[in-house]
């Protein structure tokens, strides 16, 4: 079946010779040349994966990406850019992007960065995984990852995690953290939630006093942010 991919490029000589590539290994391309351009054609067509040029009119690729992210989208991006500044890596990678490319690139490089990120999509697809935010969790190998880097957590903080993203916007009370994560025969407190809440948010919040992520409904439990920045 033949992968859709738009490629947002304001520099035509690249943005041609990345079509023309592409389209001779069998891809259907759509080019747009800048990032409103690039923006509508990803609502319209609906890619299956993105190479998004880092600097650009109109909207630039760190804005495309996070706009991508926020609505949802769970669609592959591919970063291009001129800088080879490790913030500008590390910043794409946290705002969603799935792999980053600097320029001067060879086009079979592209090519191989393009196939290794579907075939890992079309692996993804096999599994239990959820993506939310810079967060993802991947529930059959009880993986998380934060901007694309892996998050360690104890079995019990997986387990707590895996229960609020399940349930977006529900509020999960301590007794049902207490009675599924540690079971009804196992005598914990409710402040045991309390505290495995505190170390989860150490771990995977940006600022854990001003969580986006796990936010506290007073006097009842916990729920997972519905729509997350």
């Amino acid at each position: 079946m033949t992968k859709n991919i738009l490629v947002i490029e304001d520099e035509p000589g690249i943005g041609m010779a990345i079509k023309d590539e592409l389209e001779f290994e069998g891809f259907a391309v759509e080019l747009a040349q800048d990032g409103l351009a690039g923006v509508e054609a990803i609502v319209r067509s609906s890619p299956q994966l993105i190479v998004l040029d880092l600097m650009l009119p109109g909207k630039n690729g760190f804005q495309i990406c996070k706009e991508i992210r926020e609505r949802g989208l769970n669609i592959p991006i591919i970063m291009l850019t001129a800088r080879s500044q490790e913030t500008d890596k590390v910043r794409g990678l946290e705002l969603g992007a799935d792999d980053y490319v600097t320029k001067p690139f060879s086009l079979a490089e592209l090519v191989a960065r393009i196939r290794a990120v579907l075939r890992r999509y079309e692996d993804d697809s096999h599994r239990d995984i959820y993506r939310i935010g810079q967060l993802t969790l991947d529930m059959t190998r009880h993986d998380v990852s934060k901007g694309g880097m892996p998050v360690q957590l104890t079995d019990k903080e997986f387990q707590i995690l895996a229960l609020l993203v399940k349930k977006p916007g529900v509020v999960v009370t301590r007794d049902e953290f207490l009675n599924t994560v540690w079971g009804e025969d196992v005598y914990v407190t409710a402040r045991t939630v309390d505290t495995h809440i505190s170390a989860l948010r150490k771990k995977i919040e940006e600022d854990p006093e001003k969580p986006v992520y796990i936010l506290s409904v007073r006097n009842v439990g916990y729920k997972f942010a519905e729509n997350v920045p």
